[in-house]
């Protein structure tokens, strides 16, 4: 039987949480770690999230930053898919200008045969990097080309997903395998499944074009606060209905950290937002220790920085984070949160989202 489309986007709400709960996931690598125990923690987190009734666990493509080891979400999808067994896994996103959609196509393709009826394709038009790595990645020298052609490129990669180039089409005769083209050869069964597309956006082009194709749309919040409310009202004024959303469906990536006392949130957070300056001003590097972070002497404009930042990093106690949770999507309307949190640990991460669940009662719990 073919799925209820809604039903691979909407998630179900648990607990106290006033809406779906999921996990956007960097892969991040701390000082003295390695990308394999970063990765090990990625598993673990996934486990976790899939156990106290988290909806989904996305994966972001960065590239030539030491402290972030996500550069191939697919890869690490397939490996998440064979460590779960229910909850959804997606990009959060794939930057569409650095990939050919028919490459896309199939590695999506590839995950749906992996994970049936459990994986999102999230896409992005930004380059996930800096301007010298994009031009590496997409070999042009001007980025705006692959940024103004998402449209195109976006069209193009449903088309391959759906298998259905019109008649006369150059591409009408090439098939993404694993596709609905194995369905329709001799013989063939194939699933009805194929990955929803969302649109990952920081600012407006996104929004629009999420709203005006039916699609649902996930706002970065965590870096891009100051537009988050325009994007979602141009979102929302732009939708019309589709054959994958009868009416608009949105989630926000927020930035949260819960810990067993404040002052210990405090000081993860301040060594994630000493990463972020370092990247801002073309020092990328692993995630600092809080140590670090502590005994650094941050200049006034970096004091500065930090106090924009960290006003946008929700973090405490769980009690904190749940109550600076439930007023973010009151004030937004958000239709899911995507939490996400970069700290030098991943046993500190991973213990955020144990108290989190356990602040908004979530399936799983050790009392039950």
């Amino acid at each position: 039987m073919v799925a209820d489309p809604h039903d691979e986007i909407r998630g179900t709400v648990h607990g106290s949480a006033p809406v779906p709960l999921s996990v956007l996931d960097l892969v991040t690598v701390g000082a003295g770690y390695t990308a394999s125990d970063a990765l090990r923690t990625t598993v673990d987190l996934a486990r976790l999230a899939e156990r106290r009734g988290y909806h989904r666990y996305w994966v972001a493509e960065h590239h030539s930053m030491p402290g972030v080891a996500s550069s191939s979400p697919a890869v690490i999808l397939a490996h998440l898919a064979a460590h779960t067994e229910r909850i959804r896994l997606g990009s959060g996103g794939v930057m569409l200008p650095n990939h050919a959609p028919l490459v896309v196509a199939e590695q999506f393709g590839t995950l749906e045969a992996m994970a049936p009826g459990r994986v999102d394709l999230g896409l992005g038009r930004a380059p996930g990097t800096d301007g010298a790595t994009a031009a590496a990645l997409r070999r042009a020298d001007r980025l705006d080309e692959g940024a103004d052609e998402f449209p195109q490129q976006l069209g193009e990669l449903i088309r391959f997903l759906d298998d259905d180039f019109p008649d006369g089409h150059p591409y009408r005769r090439i098939h993404a395998v694993p596709g609905p083209v194995q369905g329709t050869s001799p013989g063939g069964v194939q699933s009805p499944h194929r990955p929803p597309i969302w649109l990952l956006g920081s600012s407006g082009f996104s929004a629009q074009l999420a709203g005006m194709l039916g699609l649902p749309f996930a706002f970065a919040h965590h870096f891009s606060a100051q537009n988050t409310l325009p994007a979602l009202e141009l979102y929302r004024e732009s939708f019309r209905p589709s054959a994958v959303l009868d009416e608009p469906y949105a989630l926000i990536g927020v930035s949260a950290l819960a810990a067993d006392e404040e002052r210990e949130a405090r000081r993860q957070v301040m060594a994630a937002a000493l990463n972020m300056i370092r990247l801002r001003t073309g020092r990328p590097g692993l995630v600092p220790t809080p140590e670090e972070a502590e005994a650094y002497s941050f200049s006034p404009m970096e004091q500065d920085f930090i106090a924009s930042w960290n006003a946008n990093v929700i973090h405490g106690t769980a009690d904190e984070v749940r109550a600076g949770l439930d007023d973010l999507q009151k004030r937004t309307g958000a239709d899911e949160l995507m939490i996400t949190a970069n700290t030098h640990s991943g046993e500190v991460r991973v213990r955020s989202y144990e108290l989190i669940a356990d602040a908004y009662g979530l399936p799983g719990g050790t009392g039950e």
